[in-house]
């Protein structure tokens, strides 16, 4: 039986490599990490952060929701705080968005209609 070596996983990645992995600047990462308390790396004698897979993951996330979804800071913190079910169900293409949009927004004149026809 031939010997399978095993591989060793980093446990802590430092602000720089989690920066470069994300291809945003170290100055992002910290802007993030005070916006959303959530992000709370270690620190070294030093004081250098040091990062886990978990925070990595969650950069990772944050970035998705500010820089491809184009959510706003608040709206990507609420979007954390409910899991990833919402943002998974938010359609890809406009045609479906408009329709949906279309949906809500007729379901919201026969809602004012009836609670007018309600006060008379």
């Amino acid at each position: 039986m031939p010997y399978k070596e095993k591989t060793i996983e980093k446990q802590f990645w430092s602000i720089g490599e989690v920066a470069a992995d994300l291809g945003v600047n170290t100055s992002l990462i910290r802007y993030w990490e005070k916006e959303f308390g959530m992000i709370r790396p270690k620190r070294t004698g030093r004081g250098d952060r040091s990062y886990t897979r978990k925070e990595i993951d969650l950069l990772k996330r944050i970035q998705h929701l500010v820089k491809e979804k184009g959510f706003t800071l608040q709206g990507a913190r609420e979007q954390l705080k409910q899991g990833d079910m919402a943002v998974d169900a938010a359609p890809d293409n406009q045609e479906e968005l408009v329709k949906r949009l279309s949906g809500v927004r007729d379901r919201l004149i026969s809602l004012r209609d009836s609670a007018a026809s309600d006060q008379q």
